[in-house]
């Protein structure tokens, strides 16, 4: 078991460099497997959820390379259709080779899906999704068992219920060797939504539309080879924002694409805090007597969800009484218990949270929830009087890539510890 200790108080300074986007990624990697070609994939980061989908694709039978940043996939041995029960059950994004190995195989057989524990994230969207394009589902004994009628799924007009980012990644690339032409309407509208059909149209695919709530996927016969750059993962952009916000610091927060965090930018602007737009960056200038704001977590392009324990450590320390409405996921105030343990007064009851500014936080023992409330624990860490320490921070390293690491090189006390 490993955990954090953290000596907070401290001021942090420098540039801190963004790693490729981990919610991108994964769905990426999973669209390799419709192709019988190489996909050379850079900027990969070192994350368990990334691990355990190379697990996942090697276990299909693909051939993978993974050296520094850069993934190699080459699919054209692919020869299982079912996956390992125990890989499904270490990661939510393994359900997301289910539309690419029906699509391309006509067959699937997967079990229900792991991950962190936030609240329900079910499989109907998707399923109701594949049904429409001509799929077969059986559901018993905790399997999925998938066939396309004729061996080929068909397009379809899909409308989501929920605008689900995996349910669109999911069927965006089922549809993509379907027969015909499929649109998704009421569609997620999330940058990593954009960025797969960037990379599934750089191996040959037709999509258009993704970034509004209508995608369009014109079927083809097959896929391409390709290479393809991830983009840079908002949400941990957006977590050292607030790590600069929460310390009182300004450092520069580099490889960001600044359009995905007009939320988040937003309302720390609205706390009075400075942001400061630079080439390929954001530079944040903390302060004292930080203003309370209202936070109501929405699909993009409102408030992520992936953000709202940050953004509610920040807010125990605002001058005034704050309201957040977790709006995505119902178990994502897991974090309030211990947040409270280092001085935070916080009222949480169902989808609100109400919290009122104090003057300063103090260290405690806390415990990791799930990977974002991990993250917010850290950055607590960092602004509470004294030390901290973070248990069960394997919840953290599924999602930050060298996390400690990064906020040591902007002066943070922090040391990661084993113990049996």
């Amino acid at each position: 078991m490993e955990k954090f200790i953290i000596t907070g108080g401290n001021p942090l300074s420098g540039s801190v460099r963004i790693s490729g986007s981990k919610n991108a990624v994964l769905p990426i990697l999973a669209a390799s497997l419709l192709s019988s070609g190489v996909s050379i994939i850079h900027d990969v980061p070192k994350l368990l959820d990334v691990q355990v989908m190379k697990e996942v694709l090697e276990f299909l039978g693909c051939q993978v390379q993974w050296s520094g940043s850069v993934m190699t996939v080459d699919g054209a041995q692919v020869d299982s259709i079912e996956i390992n029960d125990m890989l499904m059950r270490k990661m939510r994004a393994s359900n997301l080779v289910m539309g690419p190995l029906l699509s391309r195989f006509g067959k699937v057989r997967i079990s229900y899906p792991g991950g962190c524990a936030i609240g329900s994230r079910p499989m109907d969207l998707h399923l109701k999704g594949l049904i429409q394009m001509g799929a077969v589902i059986e559901e018993k004994f905790g399997f999925i068992d998938a066939r396309a009628k004729n061996g080929r799924l068909n397009g379809a007009e899909i409308c989501l219920d929920f605008p689900s980012v995996g349910a669109t990644e999911n069927l965006m690339m089922a549809a993509t060797l379907a027969k015909g032409r499929t649109t998704i309407s009421n569609s997620a509208k999330e940058p990593e939504i954009y960025d797969l059909q960037c990379f599934l149209n750089s191996m040959g695919a037709k999509i258009s539309g993704a970034g509004t709530d209508l995608i369009t996927i014109e079927g083809v016969d097959d896929l391409a080879s390709t290479e393809y750059t991830v983009i840079p993962d908002r949400i941990e952009a957006g977590t050292f924002l607030i790590a600069g916000a929460i310390t009182k610091s300004e450092i520069k927060v580099e490889n960001v694409r600044v359009k995905h965090l007009d939320s988040l930018m937003f309302k720390l602007r609205e706390m009075g805090l400075s942001l400061e737009e630079v080439e390929n960056g954001v530079i944040i200038n903390g302060k004292e007597n930080l203003k309370p704001v209202d936070i109501k977590t929405m699909p993009y392009p409102g408030f992520p969800t992936d953000l709202q324990p940050q953004m509610m450590a920040l807010l125990t320390l605002a001058n005034g009484t704050s309201i957040v409405s977790e709006n995505i996921f119902e178990n994502r105030f897991k974090h309030v218990d211990e947040l409270r343990r280092m001085g935070a007064n916080i009222k949480a009851e169902g989808k609100l949270a109400i919290i009122k500014g104090v003057k300063g936080l103090s260290g405690a023992y806390v415990n990791t929830t799930d990977l974002r409330a991990g993250a917010a624990l850290v950055l607590t860490g960092l602004a509470a009087q004294g030390a901290t320490v973070v248990d069960e921070i394997y919840h953290i390293d599924r999602g930050y890539e060298n996390f400690e690491q990064k906020l040591k090189k902007l002066g943070a006390k922090i040391i990661r510890v084993t113990t049996s």
